[in-house]
């Protein structure tokens, strides 16, 4: 599978210097990204594929159902490169429909270190219980969870010292909240952005 992979990778090399012969040169010389990326780790979910842009127009960072840890220093840390270093002024937090991550939170079964890391999400659940109520099926009720986490991820990154520094600065930044749909291949937008010196969702929960 290896050799396999790495012949993958060389023929996609040769068509795209095919089609654009400086692409490489032009990669390795400096990155420029507009977009940080925080997403889930499912496979099924690439930031730069799913959104329709370059290798080199987005930063990523994703992890277990696209979690915000306020102690989780790789997040961190990427967040305050994509800040400071590259400069980028559009962050997005995105979830998506028929989230693996999202559905181990709501399951009753050991999942290991997963549970750790998940208990955000469980504890959402307990704050929106009368919402989620309303759910018609297992798998509306996982949707909107994973809609909630979205939210509140947008909120927990415009919260860090980070942002709140760069705000503080003038630094004209922008959190969005997205979600994207596995069957349909479409982002949407959750309307719960936070921009510069606005620390209050605006989407109604």
């Amino acid at each position: 599978m290896l050799k396999d992979l790495l012949k993958r990778n060389k023929d996609w090399s040769i068509d795209r210097t095919a089609r654009e012969p400086g692409y490489f040169a032009r990669l390795a010389t400096r990155q420029s990204p507009e977009f940080f990326w925080i997403g889930c780790s499912d496979s099924r979910v690439p930031a730069n594929v799913v959104a329709g842009l370059d290798p080199g127009e987005v930063f990523v960072h994703r992890n277990v159902a696209n979690v915000v840890h306020s102690s989780d220093m790789n997040l961190l840390s990427a967040l305050e490169f994509a800040v400071d270093a590259l400069n980028i002024r559009e962050i997005i937090v995105c979830g998506h429909y028929g989230c693996g991550g999202v559905k181990a939170a709501t399951e009753d079964l050991p999942h290991g270190l997963a549970d750790h890391w998940l208990e955000p999400i469980r504890r959402l659940a307990r704050q929106y219980s009368i919402d989620l109520a309303q759910a018609k099926t297992p798998e509306a009720h996982r949707d909107r969870l994973a809609e909630l986490n979205v939210i509140e991820g947008v909120l927990r990154v415009s919260e860090t010292p980070i942002l709140q520094r760069a705000w503080a600065r003038g630094d004209r930044i922008a959190v969005h909240g997205l979600i994207y749909g596995l069957k349909d291949g479409l982002l949407r937008d959750l309307d719960c952005t936070v921009a510069r010196g606005e620390n209050e969702r605006r989407a109604a929960e």
